[in-house]
């Protein structure tokens, strides 16, 4: 089973840009580059969270089917992809229940980044080993075009009135991520429905995958060119959201995923260019959820706001403003990160689940 570093470096890159987006000093100045968009439109950080999806389909594509190719069981491969697929979940849910507990948050919340990566993970797992790749596409097209379908008939793509928010708020109330109790509504930018445009994000990177396994790089940047401008005209129409993960905003985050990974192949794979990037990608998940751990200690601990005013705020404000502060804050903290996964690289500890 061929192993390619651009991937592990890729993979890297954009665990290292989810702690960056999501460990300011401060949320109340964020610097704007590290901003989401606050509801349509798609900024560098709106990119993060489907690449990230993405390479998960690479990833199966280059780990899970090899292994039906070579004559594995399918039913013991597909179990043992439901394992790990539960287990990010797990891990997602229980990430979530220490922090309600230990940050006293308000209350739990079901829906997260790990679970629609899990979910996801499951999903398009099941797919690649049970659905031939011509049906693949079939499927990415269908999910694709039944999620529009779905949100333009909901009546509204506005905040809390689209059909996804509605769903997510009529099953589980006031335990969505953003929920106002006097009027009802709520919202969650991980809820059920949207997952549809993540899957299809995920199915797309295990085509792409399957281009990168076979040598196909020119298959990768046409696909590239054609995904992402197909994402930006349909954009007239439905428009790029990430909380709704339309999708448009599929097609052109998927675009722009597979002409990185092309690069990446070409630059690391090719031409020897070091895997920067590669030891948060082999230990994504330490670095995930032992970040998330970090900041619910130092939170709960009443340490955060000290660090961030005495360490940054206080000499870096006066000088450059709070939003550069924040910013260089997250920047300490993915350097300390990085660190750890360079240390714990070069012990070869790897903490799978």
């Amino acid at each position: 089973m061929q192993r390619f570093a651009s991937v592990d470096a890729l993979r890297g890159l954009t665990v290292a840009a989810m702690l960056l987006v999501n460990d300011p000093g401060e949320w109340a100045h964020v610097w704007w580059p590290l901003e989401h968009a606050e509801w349509n439109g798609c900024t560098p950080t709106d990119l993060i969270f489907p690449m990230f999806l993405f390479i998960v389909g690479v990833s199966i594509s280059l780990g899970v089917v090899p292994r039906a190719l070579a004559g594995g069981d399918r039913g013991a491969l597909t179990r043992t992809v439901w394992v790990r697929a539960l287990r990010i979940l797990g891990l997602g849910l229980l990430l979530h229940l220490l922090a309600w507990w230990w940050l006293d948050k308000p209350h739990f919340r079901p829906w997260g980044v790990l679970q629609r990566i899990g979910l996801c993970f499951g999903i398009a797992g099941s797919v690649a080993l049970w659905v031939k790749p011509r049906m693949q596409w079939g499927w990415i097209g269908a999910l694709l075009v039944g999620w529009a379908a779905l949100l333009c008939a909901g009546g509204s793509l506005a905040p809390f009135q689209n059909i996804a928010s509605r769903v997510d708020t009529a099953l589980l109330g006031p335990l969505v991520y953003q929920y106002d109790a006097t009027t009802g509504l709520g919202h969650d930018p991980e809820g059920l429905l949207s997952t549809l445009g993540a899957l299809a994000t995920t199915l797309l990177g295990l085509r792409a995958g399957d281009w990168l396994r076979e040598g196909r790089r020119r298959w990768l940047v046409m696909g590239g060119v054609a995904v992402g401008l197909a994402g930006l005209a349909w954009a007239w129409w439905l428009p790029l959201n990430k909380n709704l993960w339309t999708s448009s905003y599929v097609l052109w985050s998927a675009g722009v995923s597979m002409l990185l990974l092309a690069l990446a192949h070409v630059l690391v794979d090719l031409r020897g260019w070091p895997a920067v990037g590669r030891s948060f990608g082999v230990n994504a998940i330490a670095a995930y959820g032992g970040s998330a751990l970090m900041v619910y200690a130092l939170a709960g601990l009443g340490w955060w706001e000290p660090i961030y005013e005495r360490g940054f705020a206080s000499w870096i404000a006066p000088l450059a403003g709070r939003e550069v502060s924040s910013a260089a804050f997250a920047v300490v903290f993915v350097a300390v990160w990085w660190a750890v996964v360079r240390w714990m690289d070069a012990r070869r500890w790897y903490v799978k689940i």
